[in-house]
């Protein structure tokens, strides 16, 4: 892997929730290349695994952890084995998150004739189901409250630590079709304004990267057709893209490093970071 800056996390443990996927894995391998020991954390601990090989293939040290952000006896267990087998908890990326289909509307604009059911394929904005709205701000909301509450106890009682979380340039400005993920994603940047704050008196910083479109295993067949091309969809971010083109994970690891490292980045806490070729800066005009 390219590394755009090196930073000296030597001695340190960074714990990667979501770790076995696209995105937290390539940032798992980032902070691994600085020097960090790694614990890969993932609700399926054979893909955390496969990514905890691949940093020791390399030279790093890494161990792959179950764990399911939404239960605390879990993430009790999981602090509990990092803590024996690597040390406590020095970073702390909140990665693990995600969309749901019964959060999301068919269209992006309700039209009157939606209501008379004669379409009912359609789903509206009132037939959306609280329980695909309450899985998805459970996943992206508490999914980063719970292990903050798990992994930054040993943190404060050293007197330093850093928490990055992953909002989403939806929490910016909301998608289309997702209303449950762009609220709760905003719920993760306000929540990472407010920790900062809570956190600023015991040594610890709280952080986040917004990323703006990637392509993911989440979102692949939103984005693109059995045969590589765009759909029309992937064609309107794209067009609200100044810079024209989808970000690949390692456009993350530069921010991602320099907020790790408290020598790059000691004085910076509360901010929410876009990485988004320029996304939130576009009017669309």
């Amino acid at each position: 892997m390219n590394i755009p800056i090196k930073v000296d996390l030597k001695d340190k443990v960074a714990l990667v929730t979501g770790g076995g996927g696209v995105l937290c894995s390539t940032m798992a391998e980032a902070l691994a290349a600085c020097g960090a020991r790694i614990a890969v954390a993932d609700l399926k601990q054979e893909a955390a695994e496969i990514v905890a090989a691949k940093i020791r293939k390399a030279g790093g040290v890494a161990i792959s952890v179950a764990c399911n952000v939404l239960e605390k006896e879990s993430l009790a267990a999981a602090n509990e084995k990092v803590k024996q087998e690597l040390g406590s908890v020095d970073i702390l990326l909140n990665g693990a998150g995600g969309n749901h289909t019964k959060g999301t509307t068919s269209l992006e604009y309700l039209r009157k004739e939606d209501l008379t059911g004669a379409a009912k394929e359609v789903v509206t904005f009132y037939d959306l189901d609280p329980k695909g709205i309450e899985f998805v701000f459970n996943l992206n909301f508490l999914g980063t409250l719970l292990p903050t509450q798990a992994f930054t106890r040993e943190m404060v009682g050293k007197g330093r630590g850093t928490v990055i979380n992953i909002s989403s340039m939806n929490a910016f400005r909301p998608l289309t079709k997702i209303p449950a993920y762009s609220g709760a994603k905003a719920a993760v940047s306000n929540f990472t304004q407010w920790l900062a704050v809570h956190f600023s008196k015991v040594g610890v910083r709280v952080n986040a990267l917004a990323p703006g479109f990637f392509v993911t295993d989440q979102n692949r067949s939103l984005l693109t057709k059995p045969d590589g091309s765009f759909t029309p969809r992937a064609n309107t971010i794209l067009g609200h893209t100044p810079m024209g083109k989808f970000g690949v994970p390692e456009d993350l690891v530069g921010a991602l490093l320099w907020l790790a490292s408290d020598d790059a980045s000691g004085f910076v806490t509360g901010v929410v970071i876009p990485i988004d070729g320029g996304f939130a800066a576009f009017s669309g005009v």
